[in-house]
């Protein structure tokens, strides 16, 4: 594997001036992997150019080229490390207009080193964009947030006076800087899914992509407990599964992505695949990797979407390609995401007749994908990344105990390995794990679970304070809020567009913000909230605020369907009347027609709960809750059934916008 370079050329001020320009544009070339085109090599020479202009009044600090950001996947034009204050610098060499995206780019830039980069964490940060041609633009200059000034815009004329300016204004600072530390800074990022998908698939390591302070579960070790297991079946020539549990976010879908990409440049014959049953979660990762590979490499879209295919699949595509041949399939590493939410045999059995026509079936869904590796001779490995309290479909019962009774059952020669975790109610479902592995060959790994979310990187009890919302247990909610709100913010409102303004004034750069709503949430339409309206997740996801079909026009509603295994930065959480408070209880409803009726069945209160707490754990930054008023000339839409949640959120000291 080979690990990019953090950046493509850094020195002192002082040495760049003294080099000739060519002798640095060599440097720079001579460290670009990628062998950019012409067009990128004529702007390096008008960066050098502009640079050597401008940095001749600042002697005692240190520029970089191309400095590397993993969890983006991009890099910086340039960065001028000065004592107390840090520039970054976007150049659009050649662009007569200041374009929003690229102010957008070098914001999120400022956000990213700020969140993630050690080293950036009590350094004012500066983003400046550079369009070579423009016209001179005259901006009052704030802070965007503590320690980042609001990016300005600047031509080449009058990008060292503002530069001069900034120094001058804000450049204060007590503590020693020491410019190598900061270059050589450790680097924690906690990526998005897709951004993650895109860092690894274009050549960074899992290390790059994932945090590495002390207090995170270390991803990279449950990665290498994985290898092992894989190396050991290779060596031993036997079949093997493992299970990876984990909280909420906590990057077993990440470590999945990780295997399938690092496994296939081990040793290309293992052809190991990622599978998922979550459709949405499929479509926006291959669509997000071909457009980044078409972005990056000029691939042709339908190749690059075939690529992106070869690895990321959806798993009844590969369940259905197996049921009419009994050859092995060509893959020999098979990694199922949400293992848990596999069908039991009566509901796969009943698909399989009315969808596919096969009346004999009589199968559950880890029993006929353990069928399918088995056919191989020698060995073959499958990994089950396994969450907690995530089924919120019909017939995904199957739980770890369909995995377990199918190799006792059928395939006692498979080596189980499993998480010391796995033996929590969360993931046995009430049965003694005891009973589920008598007579099986399993072995505990410590590090086949991942404790600590990822997702809500500002606070980790987020994930603990919205299971203890759901389980009415208001004290433990109460302190786990004030524990996080300062870092993570979470309100409440009773008038969307308030929540609106909310999201929009949160939101910096291109972070991403969406409304959010359960499936069930049918009640919500007056407000614009039409849930039986369905997404195009690719579109949702990963369009830009120009689309209005995208999350950040606000007009277009994910449901927990869409929306689970994926995130985004911001959300507006909708609550509606089917999961309301009655005698102190959570009370669960389904509308049908126009009348609520009370859902009694124990599975099907626990699908609705579970689509409120994957809605509740899908933003990294900070959400709001809205809870409408209801109407009183409604008996659907009764204000009692709202007055309800809204009273129970308040009683755990959720704070209101008005």
């Amino acid at each position: 594997m080979i690990y990019l370079k953090r950046a493509y050329y850094a020195s002192s001020i002082k040495e760049f001036l003294q080099k000739d320009n060519y002798t640095i544009f060599g440097e720079i070339t001579s460290n670009d992997q990628f062998a950019s085109d012409d067009l990128q090599k004529n702007a390096w020479k008008e960066e050098i150019k502009i640079l050597k202009n401008v940095l001749s009044t600042f002697p005692n600090g240190y520029v970089l080229f191309e400095y590397t950001i993993p969890r983006i996947g991009n890099r910086i034009d340039a960065i001028v490390l000065l004592p107390g204050i840090i520039f970054l610098l976007e150049f659009k060499v050649g662009e007569s207009s200041y374009p929003h995206y690229a102010l957008e780019q070098v914001t999120d830039y400022a956000l990213d080193l700020h969140d993630f980069h050690k080293e950036s964490h009590n350094k004012l940060l500066s983003p400046i964009l550079i369009c070579t041609n423009a016209p001179q633009k005259q901006a009052s200059i704030d802070f965007l947030q503590e320690l980042i000034l609001e990016p300005c815009c600047c031509n080449a004329e009058n990008l060292k006076n503002t530069m001069e300016h900034l120094h001058n204004t804000y450049a204060q600072t007590s503590t020693a800087f020491y410019p190598w530390e900061w270059i050589n800074s450790i680097y924690m990022p906690t990526p998005t899914i897709i951004e993650a998908a895109q860092a690894l698939y274009t050549g960074h390591n899992v290390e790059d992509i994932s945090r590495s302070d002390a207090s995170a579960k270390n991803l990279q070790q449950t990665t290498k407990a994985i290898y092992d297991i894989i190396d050991h079946s290779k060596q031993t020539n036997t079949k093997a599964i493992c299970f990876v549990t984990g909280v909420p976010g906590a990057g077993k879908t990440l470590a999945g992505l990780n295997i399938a990409i690092e496994r296939q440049k081990v040793d290309q014959q293992e052809h190991a695949v990622f599978l998922s049953g979550n459709g949405p979660l499929v479509d926006v990762l291959q669509e997000a990797l071909a457009r980044d590979d078409e972005q990056r490499n000029g691939t042709k879209k339908s190749v690059a979407l075939r690529k992106a295919k070869e690895f990321i699949q959806i798993i009844h595509h590969f369940r259905d390609d197996a049921i009419s041949v009994d050859t092995p399939p060509i893959e020999r590493v098979a990694i199922f995401d949400e293992a848990q939410r596999a069908w039991d045999e009566a509901n796969l059995s009943d698909f399989m007749k009315r969808k596919k026509g096969v009346s004999d079936f009589h199968m559950s869904e880890p029993e006929f994908l353990i069928s399918i590796l088995n056919r191989h001779k020698g060995w073959a490995v499958i990994v089950c990344l396994v969450g907690g309290g995530q089924e919120i479909n019909k017939g995904e019962s199957a739980g770890i105990h369909g995995w377990l009774n199918a190799i006792r059952d059928k395939y006692k020669d498979w080596n189980i390995y499993l998480s010391n975790q796995i033996t929590d109610e969360e993931y046995t479902k009430g049965s003694l794990l005891e009973e589920m592995t008598q007579g099986l060959s399993l072995q505990f790994v410590e590090d086949l679970h991942l404790s600590v979310s990822l997702r809500s990187f500002r606070n980790e009890n987020v994930s603990k304070f919205v299971k203890a919302l759901l389980d009415m247990d208001q004290h433990t909610a109460h302190i786990l809020y004030n524990k996080i709100q300062a870092d993570y913010p979470i309100y409440m409102t009773r008038n969307l567009n308030t929540a609106k303004r909310w999201i929009k004034q949160k939101a910096k750069g291109s972070q991403r913000y969406g409304l959010v709503a359960s499936s069930g949430a049918k009640r919500l339409r007056q407000y614009g909230i039409w849930v039986q309206n369905k997404i195009d997740p690719p579109v949702w996801f990963l369009n830009n605020k120009e689309d209005i079909r995208s999350s950040y026009f606000l007009e277009e509603t994910a449901t927990e369907f869409d929306i689970q295994g994926l995130e985004l930065d911001w959300t507006i959480v909708c609550w509606d009347a089917n999961l309301r408070i009655e005698n102190n209880e959570l009370a669960f409803y389904n509308l049908k027609g126009t009348k609520w009726n009370k859902i009694l069945k124990e599975e099907n209160q626990l699908y609705l709960k579970n689509a409120y707490r994957v809605l509740l754990t899908r933003a990294r930054q900070g959400f709001i809750i809205f809870v409408p008023y209801g109407d009183a000339d409604d008996p659907t839409m009764s204000p009692t059934f709202y007055d309800s949640i809204h009273t129970y959120l308040h009683s755990i000291g959720i704070q209101e916008i008005l």
